[in-house]
């Protein structure tokens, strides 16, 4: 007989992974993960302009409560802050009270929102993912205008 026994077990060689083998074992790792993880970005791309455009709507909203408390839009001057603390100059809030948490004056993104009023209505944008006006995908403009 060719083997030895130990034991009355049977001494076999225990042999490592070559080279070779890693080398393949780390490529079909690399190969799945480039097929697995960009559908993945996409996704949370993807719901970042959800919640986006669920928070455009909430500024909106709050848009609304101030125009209703206090018979006008904030003027482009006083901006969206006019919906977390009390504006100065004109028009002068007459029962102004906080409709917003200062958390929601900015996008998801982490960018202000470009608010315009002519005085009966608004206009009122998040810049996308790259916080510049244009651009597509993600990047794309998002207006309450279009929702």
């Amino acid at each position: 007989m060719s083997h030895r026994r130990i034991d009355g077990h049977r001494k076999t060689r225990l042999r490592g992974m070559t080279l070779i083998e890693i080398m393949i074992v780390v490529a079909i790792i690399g190969i799945l993960l480039a097929v697995v993880v960009p559908p993945l970005f996409g996704s949370e791309q993807d719901a970042k302009q959800t919640l986006q455009k669920t928070a455009l709507r909430s500024v909106a909203n709050g848009l609304e409560m101030y125009r209703l408390n206090n018979n006008h839009y904030p003027s482009t001057n006083q901006g969206l802050e006019a919906l977390v603390s009390q504006p100065s100059g004109f028009p002068e809030p007459k029962n102004w009270r906080p409709v917003l948490r200062p958390s929601q004056l900015v996008d998801v993104w982490g960018n202000e929102y470009v608010y315009i009023s002519d005085g009966p209505g608004f206009d009122l944008m998040s810049l996308g993912a790259d916080g510049q006006e244009g651009g597509e995908g993600y990047d794309a403009d998002i207006t309450y205008a279009e929702l």
